[in-house]
């Protein structure tokens, strides 16, 4: 093992060796030159340690879908500047590179859908059936792990953070936007809003209900602040336009290694925030949408258009200004195949 971490250790490229190991790498540990502890606790599995103690628990995922490669790619290069010593840690930090195996292959999963297997959805039916399955178990031990286990003391409150980091399948009227999971009546988070808004994200979706994903996994479980932010579209490795994630990327830099992130304070006039108003799930094979596959995220069609069909039942627009997120005709019966959505305010619940 010592082997094979000598050129990591010279060169940060956690990422190549993540996927050059894509079913599994042996647990490691060493120092860098600043006295901070990096583990590797698995394949796309890295902990940092700070010398210093301070009260922020971090996690950074990405590649949760594996054909969303500029998330990936800005993960990889904080990981190398962290282990080359290019970025200087401040918090305790988690980076979950999510599915290997689907980074490798360039698809959006290999068997089923991770994002939808969290809360224990994994062990539900027939169970660890596949690797996205036992990949969301593990991730959520990861997880549990890393907000549990606090080396360094010192804080007597916690505060426990986890972003997760993706691009949309589909373009969208707003191009970058972040998805709020149900909080069960607890408010919605000025400072959050502040920090979204410094990664140039002012689109935010209210989620009304539970989920299985792993941003509301989280959330409800480990009370962190959590969030799945869009930062764009799908493209292959190479072929994102990096300065679009300029804001983004130095948003996340800040957050791990100062004490704060300078950020503008919350005005809702600059956001453009959503509630779930309805969720359409697909029930047979029959599941059609009825506009074209290149339509974006949030467009919205005047009352009583037809949405969608599934055998005889028929999706029209019901409320005015309601809007269309997440439209995907190819996911598995019983899935989710789009949201419909509808501005709100968080006026009336904010700390």
């Amino acid at each position: 093992m010592a082997q094979t971490l000598l050129p990591l250790q010279q060169d940060g490229d956690f990422l190549t060796l993540t996927l050059a190991n894509p079913d599994g790498l042996a647990p490691a540990q060493f120092s860098l030159a600043d006295g901070t502890t990096a583990s590797i606790w698995d394949t796309g599995v890295i902990c940092f340690e700070p010398k210093t103690a301070t009260a922020k628990d971090i996690v950074l995922s990405c590649g949760v879908h594996g054909n969303e490669t500029a998330p990936i790619e800005i993960c990889a290069e904080l990981v190398k500047d962290l282990l080359t010593g290019k970025l200087t840690l401040k918090h305790r930090l988690l980076v979950l590179f999510g599915n290997p195996p689907a980074i490798n292959a360039g698809t959006r999963e290999v068997s089923e859908n991770l994002n939808r297997l969290f809360s224990g959805h994994h062990s539900l039916g027939a169970g660890l059936i596949n690797a996205e399955r036992k990949r969301a178990k593990a991730l959520e031990e990861y997880v549990s792990r890393f907000y549990s286990q606090v080396r360094i003391t010192g804080a007597t409150t916690r505060n426990r953070y986890l972003y997760d980091l993706h691009t949309a399948i589909r373009g969208s009227r707003f191009e970058k936007f972040a998805v709020y999971p149900f909080l069960h009546d607890k408010p919605w988070q000025k400072a959050e809003f502040e920090f979204l808004q410094a990664c140039d994200v002012t689109t935010v979706l209210l989620m009304q209900t539970p989920a299985s994903t792993f941003s509301y996994y989280a959330s409800n479980s480990h009370g962190a602040d959590a969030f799945t932010i869009e930062l764009g579209k799908v493209q292959p490795f190479g072929k994102n336009d990096m300065s679009r994630f300029s804001k983004a990327r130095a948003a996340l830099r800040q957050l791990v290694s100062s004490d704060t992130v300078q950020t503008q304070r919350f005005d809702e006039q600059q956001f453009q925030l959503y509630q779930v108003y309805r969720a359409i799930n697909k029930q047979t094979q029959e599941f059609k949408l009825h506009f074209a596959d290149d339509v974006e995220n949030f467009t919205s069609y005047p009352l009583g258009t037809l949405l969608a069909t599934d055998g005889d039942t028929e999706y029209r627009v019901e409320r005015e200004g309601e809007a269309i997120i997440f439209p995907n005709a190819k996911v598995a019966i019983g899935q989710r195949a789009m949201l419909m959505v509808v501005p709100t305010t968080v006026a009336h619940n904010l700390a």
